[in-house]
């Protein structure tokens, strides 16, 4: 085993333990929930909507940003005590959105009797289907299983390869900086790989209308490193954009399948991005199997950008390997 400290696993494992953390919170919710009485209740509201998420984003000054997702909005009525309420939560889990839209709008159509599930110390507090997805902890237990794996297995596997590289390089001190180009090359490979999958299964995806709603340059701050109090000013593409599939309308704001990409420059995101007008109609390639997943650039250049990265780093390994 690699000498390396304590913390560094820690922070490697630590998104597992918050995921893990919110499964376990969800469960005590469920077993929870199964107690509650149920009353009948009756669907005033079936439709998809869109709300703006906050999402977490450790590379920007505030730590987060916020994105516009496709949800399903079902509201129903029903009565406790003689007292009318209404409510728009589904499920027990948490919806993040971009998910299942359509799934639950045709599961709960305006008009329809449900079972409504409450809490009877706050019976505001109620949902329609209160048993999480079948087979989650067996997966987050194989998830589990893997990530452990695949830490521990780099960490031990790369000291070992190291130790071995060292022996065959001009400079043996050098062996930890070319493996890590490699490592680095390598992973960056296979990044470009399942970008140019997606891109490809993306061009074969159906093709509607859509239209422009928001197309402007973003600019916000990176985080701070250890070296600057504050972090660079990055620029970013922001574009949204509608378009209706199957009756329901559903927002998007990744225009290309490298949307998130930044940089610290204005003139290269402008140069290197698609411009749209606002209100313009475009041509928005959709995910049957997830209408709420969307592109208008199904090809994109910035997969060279990746290889041209991987050739530097493997070139950079090689040259380090052989000359020191």
């Amino acid at each position: 085993m690699p000498d390396l400290p304590w913390f560094v696993y820690a922070m490697l494992l630590a998104p597992l333990g918050l995921i893990l953390g919110a499964a376990a919170y969800k469960t005590l919710q469920a077993r929870a929930a199964r107690e509650w009485p149920s009353t009948a209740g009756k669907v005033a509201v079936s439709n998809a909507e869109v709300r703006n998420v906050k999402v977490m984003d450790s590379d920007r000054e505030d730590g987060h940003r916020f994105e516009e997702r496709n949800f399903a909005n079902i509201v129903y009525e029903y009565s406790v005590a003689g007292r009318k309420l209404r409510n728009n939560r589904v499920g027990i889990g948490e919806d993040r959105g971009n998910f299942e839209v359509a799934e639950t709008v045709a599961r709960y159509p305006v008009g329809a009797v449900v079972t409504v599930y409450y809490n009877p110390l706050h019976p505001n507090e109620a949902v329609l289907e209160r048993d999480l997805p079948k087979g989650m902890w067996g997966c987050l237990g194989i998830g589990t299983a893997i990530v452990i794996a695949i830490v521990f297995g780099s960490a031990i596997g790369l000291h070992q390869i190291s130790e071995f590289v060292s022996q065959r390089l001009v400079d043996p001190k050098l062996s930890p900086l070319v493996v890590g180009l490699g490592a680095f090359g390598v992973v960056v490979a296979l990044f470009a790989l399942a970008v140019q999958r997606q891109a490809s299964l993306a061009r074969k995806w159906p093709v509607v209308s859509g239209t422009i709603k928001l197309s402007e340059i973003e600019e916000y701050r990176a985080a701070p490193t250890e070296r600057e109090t504050r972090g660079q000013v990055m620029y970013q593409r922001k574009v949204s954009y509608s378009y209706i599939w199957n009756k329901i309308s559903y927002t998007n704001m990744h225009a290309s399948l490298a949307s998130n990409v930044a940089s610290t420059s204005s003139w290269l995101v402008r140069k290197s991005t698609s411009a749209y007008q606002d209100g313009a109609t475009v041509k928005v390639y959709v995910n049957p199997a997830n209408p709420s997943e969307a592109t208008l650039e199904p090809s994109t250049s910035f997969v060279w950008i990746l290889w041209f990265f991987v050739a530097a780093f493997l070139a950079g390994a090689y040259y380090l390997a052989v000359h020191g």
